[in-house]
């Protein structure tokens, strides 16, 4: 039998019929969630959250800050060699792809270290893996996508 503790802290069944569920969560008092298990109230707070999440991944990732720093130097070359706008939408978009995968990295490691804590496990590894090499592949073909799109401008402006 599945069992839930109600908002009172009383348990309850899960596998009553949803009906008699639903209506006895109607009248359960609102409890309000701290710390981490807070949930957004409100547009602003939603984005201070984001920001939170972006400000941690910058400080805390080196990875993240070599992106961000290369990211930023591609897209003023894109600028200063005037790429098309749809060259420069198609340099931001493969940027924010590895920006993307960075921070799911990095989310994906702080589970899997409050999952297992200090422990060795052989999925979590895999997990921590399969989560480096999807930046991994992202950052490949991001750098690709750069060397095709800015080193025909850049070897005119060269004159080479």
């Amino acid at each position: 039998m599945l069992r839930d503790l109600n908002r009172d802290g009383t348990r309850e069944s899960l596998d009553q019929p949803t009906s008699a569920l639903s209506n006895s969560l109607d009248t359960a008092p609102k409890v309000r969630r701290l710390g981490a298990w807070a949930v957004a109230g409100d547009l602003p707070s939603s984005f201070r959250y984001a920001a939170q999440g972006l400000i941690y991944g910058f400080r805390s990732q080196r990875n993240f800050r070599i992106h961000v720093v290369t990211g930023a130097v591609v897209f003023f070359l894109g600028l200063w060699l005037q790429l098309p706008l749809e060259q420069l939408a198609v340099l931001v978009l493969t940027v924010a792809a590895v920006l993307v995968l960075e921070l799911i990295n990095t989310a994906t490691e702080a589970v899997v270290d409050l999952a297992i804590g200090r422990r060795f496990h052989p999925l979590a590894r895999i997990a921590k893996d399969c989560a480096a090499a999807a930046v991994l592949v992202a950052a490949i073909s991001s750098l690709v996508i750069a060397v095709l799109l800015l080193l025909p401008p850049l070897l005119a402006r060269l004159g080479v």
